[in-house]
């Protein structure tokens, strides 16, 4: 009798508790796949397209097969709604999308967690766009700052890597404002000063700060203190009429 047991391969990469464990596997397919060990077992996902494989009505996910079919009632200036089920569906789906990138966070594939923190940013625009009633709006609103928060990590991620401080920290910024901004579109304000994704991203920005580049007036001060303290007057004497013409 064929056997689909999977003691072997879990015995083989044990669950440690309290930590997310992440491995990417070539797929018997040839495409790569990504592996999440569970207390009760292992999760696959697909590393591109939809986390299952599947192509609902033969497009990359049901979102984007929504997309399509309103614009299509736009063009012909026609409304399109989302019942209860459509709403519940489009929200499994992004629940797929949000265990990929949580994973791909961890293996630091930080375009990949940009990739599809933007895709569910759009597929909770979508459903507060079209949804018919209020709680499916509301319900997927509430996901909004952690998708910003996320989204931010790995822009800034992206910007560290190439050495660009500054731009880590406008990303930070910037979806610091938009999470703030979410809460006043709420009714909720003083949940900003409550909000863990602010914290985080808070922290991330202060870690940065001291990578940020002098400023030429902190620089060129600097260079004269330097040349003081090695006795080089003239130097000094020059930079220090540099940093007069500077306003410093």
């Amino acid at each position: 009798m064929n056997t689909h047991d999977l003691s072997t391969l879990l015995e083989e990469w044990p669950y440690q508790p309290g930590q997310l464990a992440v491995r990417l596997i070539d797929g018997a397919d040839g495409r790569q796949k990504i592996q999440i060990r569970l207390d009760l077992g292992l999760l696959q996902l697909e590393s591109e397209g939809r986390p299952d494989g599947h192509r609902p009505h033969g497009c990359e996910s049901l979102l984007d097969w929504h997309e399509a079919r309103a614009e299509e009632r736009l063009a012909e200036d026609a409304d399109y709604t989302l019942d209860a089920d459509a709403c519940r569906i489009l929200r499994e789906e992004a629940s797929q999308y949000y265990h990929r990138y949580v994973a791909l966070y961890v293996l630091q594939d930080l375009e990949g967690v940009l990739r599809d923190t933007s895709r569910n940013l759009r597929a909770v625009e979508f459903i507060e766009q079209h949804a018919q009633r209020d709680e499916d709006r509301a319900g997927v609103a509430e996901f909004r700052p952690y998708l910003m928060m996320m989204r931010a990590r790995a822009l800034a991620g992206l910007a560290i890597r190439e050495r660009e401080p500054k731009a880590a920290i406008l990303a930070i910024d910037e979806a610091i404002a938009r999470i703030r901004a979410h809460f006043d579109e709420v009714g909720d304000a003083d949940a900003a000063s409550d909000s863990s994704e602010i914290r985080l991203l808070e922290g991330m920005k202060e870690s940065l700060v001291p990578k940020l580049p002098a400023s030429p007036e902190a620089e060129l001060r600097d260079r004269m203190n330097r040349a003081i303290e090695q006795e080089n007057y003239e130097l000094a004497a020059i930079l220090r009429d540099e940093l007069r013409a500077m306003g410093g």
